[in-house]
């Protein structure tokens, strides 16, 4: 069958398309920006990419007219704007479009709907799925709350909470219940749907077995993690206090945060588990789930991350728009180094940043970062998905994978710390020379003197840098 994926390059899409590839489908990845797509290879022949933006309209004629069914996992977590009746837009949009295909069933991950005081974001996906309901295809909703696996935004924060402070402080939502499910039994529901008659027309709850409170969620992290911890409520942290605390404490974005805290408040428990019965699925406890993605993660098998989303940096542009670094009306510190060897040096440049550090001056990189947290910034929190592998629209720390040829030797980052400009730093083997090159594009005068301002550091931390990844004996 062919299969419709739009959000191939989200968290759930990206786990979600090799479990269709395996069960024998063409899948047709939809994506917004095509240089970050990166695919496994072993499922390349078996797909094909389309640009579709779904709030713009010229694109939308691109999805194929033969396609038998399709997902929707178009989310959005910015507090930025009027973020509801963008999500409604785009709904509408794919509705009419999907509808004009051969498309028999649309199949919508949401979020748990069983309160009567819904958060504004869980507000938008209700009406997300009423308006998807109204397309002349069968229509089936999964509703998740909590999902916790490798790379997921709510296993990250927990595990940040949880290993870095032994002694909480907390805001009163923490008594909040919700029912959380594993990422490979949100796969085996959303594959489990597909074409199945039974579940047609119908909208479900999906979660665990297991029904906590966030409070009772971190002390079961700590205690499977053999970590001692103690979690004190109080009731005087504002909505905005408490957003403060998830941002600093975690990878998250303050935007994120802001979202976050709105949807917590709000118990997400399933009230009908039919499904479950229909499909024959037995979700696995809260603890399993975080044993499976621990095991992901010590074997580098971290599949997606919420991370590498734009919503992790608040912004969002299109890779081609800056994969050309400019050079008028920009400063540069470019440096070259001949390396001992050339495999050894293209295995240091992809694997720098996150746990690896940056070589030389690592303390200055993490006091930039701190910086960049205080101002509002993403920091350096973020890490990076896998310690040696690099692709395109990954995060980076505080930087955006631009471009990655390992046969090129050739790494290409764009800044998204907290600027007065535009930055980039690339890598780039010529010959047996390794050449490092910073350029920035100032804006208006606060670019000019920020840029001479941090100029004295350049000689510093980029000649020791250059150093350390050319010279294979240091």
């Amino acid at each position: 069958m062919k299969i419709l994926l739009t959000g191939s390059n989200g968290y759930i899409g990206k786990r979600l398309l090799p479990v269709l590839v395996e069960a024998g489908h063409e899948v047709v990845c939809c994506v917004r920006d095509p240089e970050r797509f990166n695919p496994p290879k072993s499922n390349r022949g078996s797909l094909s990419v389309i640009e579709l933006d779904l709030l713009k309209e010229s694109t939308l004629s691109n999805i194929p007219k033969d396609i038998d069914g399709a997902y929707y996992l178009v989310h959005s977590m910015s507090s930025e704007g009027d973020f509801s009746s963008l999500e409604e837009e785009c709904a509408i949009n794919f509705r009419d479009a999907i509808s004009n295909t051969n498309t028999a069933q649309v199949i919508y991950l949401s979020g748990i709907v069983n309160e009567s005081n819904l958060s504004k974001h869980l507000s938008s996906r209700k009406n997300v799925e009423m308006e998807l309901a109204k397309g002349s295809y069968n229509f089936t909703t999964l509703r998740a709350g909590i999902i916790i696996g490798s790379g997921s935004a709510s296993f990250e924060i927990i595990r940040d909470l949880v290993e870095k402070l032994p002694i909480m402080i907390t805001p009163k939502w923490l008594n909040t219940k919700c029912q959380p499910i594993g990422i490979s039994d949100v796969m085996a529901f959303l594959s489990g749907c597909l074409f199945n008659p039974k579940v047609y027309n119908q909208s479900f709850d999906i979660g665990g077995p297991d029904v906590l409170d966030y409070k009772e969620m971190l002390l079961e992290f700590g205690a499977s993690r053999k970590l001692w911890r103690r979690i004190y409520i109080v009731p005087i942290m504002t909505p905005k206090l408490s957003s403060y605390w998830l941002y600093f404490v975690t990878s998250t974005s303050y935007k994120l945060a802001q979202s976050l805290v709105d949807s917590m408040k709000v118990e997400v428990v399933c009230e009908d588990r039919r499904i479950n019965r229909i499909l024959g699925i037995e979700p696995i406890s809260y603890r399993e789930a975080l044993q499976k993605a621990f095991a992901k993660i010590e074997n580098n098998e971290i599949v997606s991350s919420w991370k590498d989303a734009y919503v992790s940096s608040g912004v969002v542009y299109s890779i081609s728009e800056f994969i050309q670094v400019p050079t008028f009306g920009c400063f540069t510190d470019q440096r070259t180094s001949k390396v001992d060897n050339i495999d050894k040096t293209i295995y240091r440049v992809w694997s720098i940043g996150g746990k690896t550090g940056w070589y030389y001056g690592t303390w200055l990189w993490k006091l930039r970062g701190y910086v960049d947290k205080l101002s509002g910034g993403v920091g350096l929190r973020r890490g990076r998905t896998n310690p040696h592998e690099i692709s395109v629209g990954d995060s980076l720390d505080f930087w955006r994978v631009l471009y990655a040829n390992k046969e090129e030797g050739r790494l290409l980052l764009l800044a998204e710390m907290k600027l007065p400009g535009e930055a980039w730093l690339e890598f780039k083997m010529q010959g047996d020379e390794l050449v490092q090159t910073a350029t920035f594009r100032p804006l208006g005068l606060a670019g000019r003197m920020y840029w001479y301002a941090v100029l004295p550091f350049h000689g510093f931390i980029f000649s020791g840098m250059l150093r350390k990844l050319a010279n294979t004996k240091s």
